[in-house]
């Protein structure tokens, strides 16, 4: 961090800036302190407007060197017992499998972003398109559009990039939302808000998505063999989150990126269920605040164990 001082007619303006590289450009961000200042005032408003820096040069940090992290030997042990029980490997999935993923994925991931249509609902739709017509013509829509982009996902073979995005998003969307398949514009500010109305997270800067998202598919091809699949699944959802480069469908197009890339790894879809909405928010809220992405490897193992209850029981059920 500088100072910057800029003269003027009426005297010296000055400014706390800071340069840093994202993107492949380089991006200042500065806090005005004031004009004519003395030497006393100057320090001290340095000193606070430094803070405010920080604070926002860590709202919007991707990961760009090695994130240390080690699986524990508790979460070793639960992964090599889902492998050997569960048979956690893609190839493992019969096609009723993935359709009965498809109707769980499809209820859930909308639900959790208020969806009115109900679990039931959701299989009339798919199995024998059945609709509820009491129900908003949007919500139908985005139920086919979730069923769609599982579909996409599988026969893609394109693990991260922007345009996965954006054709993810259109995919969902595209019948219900007139941004659909496109990022923020400039200007288009957003910000998540709990069951209360409060803000809780704001969306990275419009002005920053597409730098801060280059970033995220640089940080995944350089460290793809790097770290387990679970791994890299996680911090790719939740730093696609922490940016919220879309107007409105970040939650559902970010769950969908995080089973792209466990399927891409040869590892099954997980499903994000109603049921755990509250805890899947605070693995989110865990990692805004302190990078932790702990809690969010935990939640994905325990959605792993339940979603091969559901396949065992509908497989036993066939029977």
């Amino acid at each position: 961090m500088y100072l910057e001082k800029r003269k003027t007619k009426k005297g010296v303006k000055y400014y706390l800036a800071h340069s840093f590289r994202e993107g492949g450009k380089v991006q200042k961000i500065r806090v005005y302190l004031g004009s004519n200042l003395d030497k006393k005032i100057l320090r001290q408003r340095q000193e606070k407007a430094s803070e405010l820096l920080k604070q926002q040069l860590n709202s919007f940090k991707i990961v760009r060197s090695p994130i240390n992290y080690k699986l524990s030997k508790r979460e070793k042990e639960l992964i090599d017992h889902l492998r050997k029980k569960a048979k956690l490997k893609v190839i493992h999935l019969s096609e009723k499998d993935w359709e009965l993923f498809t109707e769980l994925f499809t209820y859930n991931t909308n639900a959790i972003e208020g969806s009115t249509i109900t679990q039931e609902e959701v299989f009339d739709i798919l199995k024998d398109g059945k609709w509820p017509f009491s129900k908003p013509k949007e919500d139908i829509s985005e139920a086919y559009g979730v069923s769609e982009a599982i579909k996409f996902i599988r026969k893609t073979k394109i693990s991260l990039s922007l345009q996965l995005m954006t054709t993810l998003h259109d995919i969902i969307f595209r019948n219900s939302k007139e941004f659909a398949g496109q990022f923020r514009h400039k200007g288009v500010e957003v910000g998540v808000r709990d069951g209360l109305g409060n803000i809780v997270h704001l969306g990275a800067p419009s002005s920053r998505v597409i730098g801060l998202l280059n970033e995220l598919v640089k940080w995944y091809e350089t460290n793809k063999k790097n770290y387990p699949p679970i791994v890299l699944a996680a911090v790719i959802h939740n730093q696609f989150e922490y940016i919220h480069p879309f107007e409105d469908g970040n939650g559902r197009v970010g769950r969908l990126l995080l089973n792209n890339i466990l399927i891409k790894n040869k590892l099954p879809p997980v499903n994000i269920s109603m049921d755990c909405r509250k805890e899947y928010y605070e693995t989110l809220r865990v990692f805004q605040k302190t990078g932790d992405i702990r809690p969010t490897i935990e939640l994905i193992l325990k959605e792993y164990k339940h979603l091969e209850k559901k396949f065992h029981s509908s497989r036993k059920k066939k029977k």
